[in-house]
């Protein structure tokens, strides 16, 4: 017969009993990797949101495993954006922790590119919210060793729940056509997504019979841009195609178009879709001549459990969520789904079973992650913005 425990020895053991079964479980991490410092704060704090909200409606539990978060930032105060070596540091912080099985992020498809291979090489997870650049899933599209130069490992780790360049590029060249542009000038923020969405629509534009008048790389950090305005007068353009964001300083640019007397419609991509964007430029600049096309629909017509997370947004926040919130809740609930079939705290097989995702009832409708990792909802819009808002003009693909 053994001898009773002491009580000293017992305590420990009933006080852990005692706890609810969430707080039992062993922890799993998931992190996201997005610029919180700088003018992108309040879309980011959007995406931020619906993260959370993803992970409160399983009640942070899954598959046993206790679900931690930890939201962040890979923008700096001096570059008022992301940051090359902060994202470098993210994602070699994220490896070093072995809790860590999921990377959400980035927003910005040049930060992707640093932390892509450092991921893969750990077998880790990352999933996009936002990033639309081609080269980083698609063959053929960016540079010639794109994207193989991701993929040190050979295996796939990198998703995006949003559509790529190639169709959003497209489809602004498209709308160009149709509202009767002639002459177009092409300028982009010199970064990876803004050059490559801006050569997308330059080739599109070119094949449908617009003439581009002019095409060129501009300072993100320029306090202004009254010369170029006077070359873009004189060019005969009738409409200037912004590869960039608002943080490469597209309020800027629209403004100085409309003191300069630059007759000529604005179209930027989902970059500039965000409140920040209406902000900087002010809305009466914007009136009757700005278009941002977006991937997706606004949040305010999202069906499903589309929906279900719009009225749960504005209940729980008291606001508006901004347009990539729900693309930052898709990207949670793609992570949860791939912990719960994988039911192991093991790096490669959740990364293998999110890799699965196949007709996944998401609130972006009903998609799965195809051979590159990039999602099977193609859904684009146009929208031009009216009295300080956002409202939709064309929706393709649905």
């Amino acid at each position: 017969m053994y001898p009773p425990m002491k009580l000293t020895r017992l305590l420990p053991l009933l006080l852990l009993l005692a706890l609810p079964a969430t707080l039992r479980a062993e922890a799993i991490k998931i992190v996201s990797s997005l610029p919180r410092t700088g003018s992108a704060n309040a879309q980011t704090t959007s995406m931020v949101n619906g993260i959370r909200m993803a992970i409160e409606e399983v009640n942070g539990t899954v598959a046993g495993y206790q679900i931690a978060y930890e939201d962040w930032d890979d923008a700096s105060p001096e570059r008022g954006q992301w940051d090359p070596q902060l994202e470098a540091g993210n994602a070699n912080k994220a490896v070093r922790d072995k809790d860590i099985v999921a990377y959400i992020g980035t927003y910005n498809s040049g930060a992707a590119k640093i932390s892509m291979p450092i991921l893969n090489q750990a077998s880790l997870v990352m999933i996009s919210p936002a990033n639309t650049y081609p080269g980083l899933t698609k063959p053929g599209l960016g540079e010639a060793n794109e994207p193989a130069v991701y993929r040190p490992s050979g295996k796939i780790n990198y998703f995006r729940v949003v559509p790529a360049d190639d169709i959003q590029g497209d489809v602004a060249a498209q709308f160009a056509k149709e509202i009767g542009i002639k002459k177009a000038c092409v300028l982009h923020d010199r970064e990876l997504y803004g050059k490559g969405v801006a050569d997308v629509f330059k080739k599109v534009a070119t094949k449908l019979g617009i003439q581009v008048v002019g095409y060129d790389g501009i300072d993100a950090k320029a306090a202004n841009y009254r010369s170029l305005v006077t070359k873009i007068k004189s060019s005969g353009a009738e409409m200037v195609y912004f590869g960039g964001t608002t943080q490469t300083n597209a309020g800027q640019l629209i403004k100085d178009l409309v003191a300069g007397g630059a007759k000529v419609k604005f179209m930027s991509p989902d970059g500039t879709r965000e409140t920040a964007f209406i902000e900087a430029a002010g809305k009466d600049a914007l009136e009757g001549r700005a278009y941002v096309t977006f991937g997706g629909l606004p949040p305010s017509q999202l069906a499903g459990k589309g929906k279900e997370f719009y009225e749960a947004y504005k209940k729980k926040f008291n606001a508006e969520p901004e347009a990539y919130a729900v693309y930052g809740y898709e990207c949670a609930r793609a992570v949860l789904e791939g912990i719960k079939r994988a039911g192991k705290k093991d790096r490669a097989t959740i990364r293998d079973a999110v890799a699965g995702l196949k007709d996944f009832e998401g609130a972006l409708g009903k998609w799965s992650f195809d051979e590159n990792g990039d999602t099977t909802c193609k859904v684009m819009m146009v929208e031009e913005v009216k009295a300080g808002k956002f409202v939709p003009v064309k929706i393709v693909g649905q």
